[in-house]
């Protein structure tokens, strides 16, 4: 199960450094999953995940087989864009099709770069793209609601709670705030989901930091910051000047490049990571000698449903999951000291995976 991240941003902010640090960084990733080039602005990477490395050196996998992680270079946006100004119509148009919206914001100072507002300010950026996306929900809602008038004379139960919740949306919208701020009740989650607004979708702020700034960040990432817990959004601070120059070396150069900035690991894996997280998605783990392979399920998945992210079959004719914690696995040293130990569990069809499980699925055919 991949997800995809659109890249969002005024024009000069760094947008197009990092999405080209993304693909020639995923271009050198191992050879299981090769960069793919689906279109010109789309790309995937491998999620970063040291626990499946550990397992494959337990287990003496011949492969080692990542989880992946979609990203979406959207057309830039002006003000103006929920009119079609600019390339508005295409920017909407991608920013549906995406699962969270990674916000690249311009925190550095730069005489040579030239800021499309003639100033440096990460916050008002933010709110330029954000009000954008609310006018282009507005305008949807009024013509949705319209649209459902026939249906709610009729009675009809699903328009009404259609038109119950876009209300909850316009109201909060009309407020100044985006729809993801409203308070939605589990029975109503499936439908809001539905709905398909833009400003529900999650967002991480992406703040691009001076060389200079990436280890501690600085004046403008702090006010970002600030802005991204006000909001229960999440932040990441990366200098995407960095990043793409690391996409030019090899791991060794990488490692000691990173060292001498006083960094412990690249921006991009933070990135990759935090987004991985803001979608509430968790990783268990099938491993053997032939393949050690994660896969990404949403945090609540039962067993069934994570057996058939591998495959249809195992879901529909599933029996048990033979499951191991991480934890147990590492210290065990693989299935077999687990199983001695007591370690291995049979687990049913209720059964929640967490993250980390190392899971064996016995099904049907």
């Amino acid at each position: 199960m991949g997800f995809k991240m659109g890249i969002v941003g005024l024009p000069n902010v760094g947008k197009s450094t990092l999405f080209n640090a993304l693909t020639k960084t995923a271009a050198a990733q191992a050879a299981n999953f090769p960069f793919c080039t689906i279109e010109p602005n789309v790309g995937e990477v491998n999620v970063p995940d040291q626990r499946l490395d550990t397992l494959a050196e337990i287990a003496k996998s011949k492969q080692i087989i990542p989880t992946r992680m979609t990203f979406v270079d959207i057309a830039g946006l002006v003000k103006g864009a929920s009119q079609g100004e600019g390339l508005g119509n295409q920017f909407l148009a991608n920013i549906r099709e995406v699962d969270a919206i990674a916000h690249v914001l311009r925190c550095f100072e730069d005489g040579d770069v030239t800021h499309v507002e003639g100033r440096v300010d990460p916050v008002a950026d933010a709110e330029v793209i954000e009000t954008e996306l609310m006018l282009a929900d507005l305008e949807s809602i009024e013509k949705r609601r319209a649209g459902l008038v026939r249906k709610l004379k009729g009675n009809d139960k699903e328009a009404a709670q259609q038109d119950r919740l876009l209300a909850e949306a316009q109201a909060m919208l009309e407020e100044g705030k985006p729809a993801r701020m409203v308070e939605v009740s589990e029975e109503d989650a499936k439908a809001w989901k539905g709905l398909q607004l833009l400003t529900t979708k999650p967002i991480l702020y992406v703040c691009n930091v001076d060389e200079g700034s990436a280890a501690t960040g600085n004046a403008f990432s702090a006010k970002v910051e600030a802005m991204a817990a006000e909001q229960g959004a999440a932040s990441v601070v990366i200098s995407a000047q960095i990043e793409e120059e690391i996409s030019q070396l090899d791991a060794e150069e990488a490692v000691e490049f990173l060292e001498e900035l006083g960094l412990s690991e690249a921006g991009l894996d933070r990135l990759i990571r935090t987004g991985h997280d803001l979608l509430q998605l968790e990783t268990y783990f099938t491993v053997g000698p032939k393949e050690a392979r994660a896969w990404t399920i949403k945090t609540g998945t039962t067993a069934p449903k994570a057996a058939g992210v591998i495959h249809g079959d195992f879901e529909k004719g599933f029996i048990r999951a033979e499951t191991i914690a991480y934890d147990d696995f590492v210290a065990c040293k693989g299935e077999q000291g687990a199983k001695e130990a007591g370690k291995m569990r049979a687990e049913g069809k209720g059964y929640v995976v967490k993250d980390g499980d190392v899971l064996h699925f016995l099904f049907n055919t």
